[in-house]
């Protein structure tokens, strides 16, 4: 008769996971694998910043096709398809069966894709060019979360943080280097980004290598269920409620990064130099409230890092849309902080409330999150053009409320007590 097996990862919740998804318990005491971590960051720090470059080129591709305001969306629409509606996908077959050079392969996609947008010379090439750079974008984010999760020693949230913060400064660093080398050097210039995707393809491959002795292919393998384990019922609510809890943070900060500096220019008459600028003080809030987030949900709990990270935001959204120049930078760097924290202590949680699915759960929140934010800044445009750039900040004050809803998530017991 078999006997159960064990792991020794005192934060998590124990369920029956798929034999290949069983590490060695050892990789989990030996403490953090920082090189790992960082390589693995370094490489989500790649990965957004050739994301981040597909928006950043529509004003070129608008002038060099003659393309309306519906194809630039469409567009967007292709990419956001495969970026996030993908990636639970991908994430619950690697649960089923982990794939050590799929990072690597997935980087591949980029890279086509990039190289394809370069020398796109007609609609429907830049539609699949698009698509390649999403696609890679979908193989990257479940797997790699898993990876940080493997190599944090048993600091999940801070291996989840320095994951994340990777990918903020891409996302911020896209958009200026699109504006130093694509603006002026034009679409042909796309094809030296691949010299990125080439060395995130050889960072990845290494990190492949140190993945696959980790995992143990174990015939039949069944963990023991935590007596403090929430019901199935209980666990898709929690995962409701999180979902629920992504959308309110994506959709806030979709106002921000995709109209702030037209509020700015709009309700103050800020430059576009001031206004870049004090976008740009937000974006290193987040990031800084990415990386805090998850050491400090590792020591006081993830569940209470949720609740302040997303309620506590709400005073100072709501004081944000009635503020001067000077009171609106403190504010939103205030706002990005906290509100950034959560989203560490968001996937952890979620791991936590089901294990055997890590792909899968990293998958789904991290796509959701991407797709949420698209759908976000494409209500929000609307709006504003028939409501008023002022009224969109007063509406989006309120989304943070929506934390109130932390106070149903269950209180994960620690296996070790």
């Amino acid at each position: 008769m078999n006997k159960p097996v064990t792991i020794d990862q005192p934060s998590e919740t124990l369920h029956a996971v798929p034999a290949s998804a069983v590490t060695a318990p050892s990789q989990v005491s030996a403490g953090p694998a920082y090189v790992v971590l960082g390589g693995i960051s370094f490489s989500h720090f790649l990965n957004d910043t050739m994301q981040s470059l597909i928006p950043s080129v529509y004003p070129i591709l608008k002038a060099n096709y003659v393309l309306d305001f519906a194809q630039i969306g469409l567009i967007t629409l292709v990419f956001q398809i495969t970026a996030s509606l993908l990636q639970p996908v991908v994430g619950t077959l690697t649960d089923r069966k982990p794939m050590p050079f799929s990072l690597a392969a997935g980087m591949g996609f980029t890279f086509v894709g990039l190289a394809l947008l370069s020398i796109a010379h007609h609609y429907y090439v830049i539609l699949v060019a698009a698509a390649l750079v999403g696609l890679g974008s979908a193989v990257f984010h479940p797997e790699s979360a898993r990876i940080a999760r493997m190599a944090s020693g048993g600091r999940y949230g801070f291996a989840q943080s320095v994951f994340q913060v990777g990918g903020n400064f891409g996302s911020a660093m896209g958009p200026v280097l699109a504006a130093m080398i694509v603006l002026p050097f034009g679409q042909p210039s796309l094809a030296w980004f691949c010299a990125i995707a080439a060395l995130a393809i050889v960072v990845l491959w290494r990190i492949g290598r140190w993945y696959k002795p980790r995992i143990v292919p174990r015939k039949a393998a069944h963990l023991m269920r935590d007596p403090h384990a929430p019901s199935p019922a209980r666990t898709a609510a929690a995962l409701g409620i999180l979902i629920l809890l992504v959308f309110s943070k994506y959709f806030y900060m979709a106002s921000i990064t995709s109209y702030y500096t037209f509020y700015l220019i709009h309700k103050f008459g800020a430059s576009t130099r001031d206004a870049q600028l004090m976008l740009f003080l937000f974006l290193g809030a987040v990031g800084a409230g990415t990386f805090f987030g998850g050491p400090i949900g590792d020591r006081i709990g993830r569940r209470y890092v949720i609740w302040v990270s997303i309620l506590g935001a709400l005073p100072f959204t709501l004081l944000l849309p009635y503020a001067g120049l000077t009171q609106s930078a403190v504010l939103s760097v205030i706002i990005g902080f906290i509100i950034a924290s959560a989203m560490p202590a968001i996937i952890v949680y979620a791991q936590e409330l089901m294990p055997h699915r890590f792909g899968m759960i990293s998958g789904l929140f991290f796509g959701f999150a991407f797709g949420a934010g698209g759908i976000g800044a494409a209500i929000f445009g609307e709006v504003a053009d028939r409501m008023g750039i002022d009224f969109v900040y007063a509406i989006c004050s309120y989304l943070p409320a929506i934390g109130l809803l932390a106070v149903f998530l269950p209180n994960l017991k620690r296996a070790a007590r």
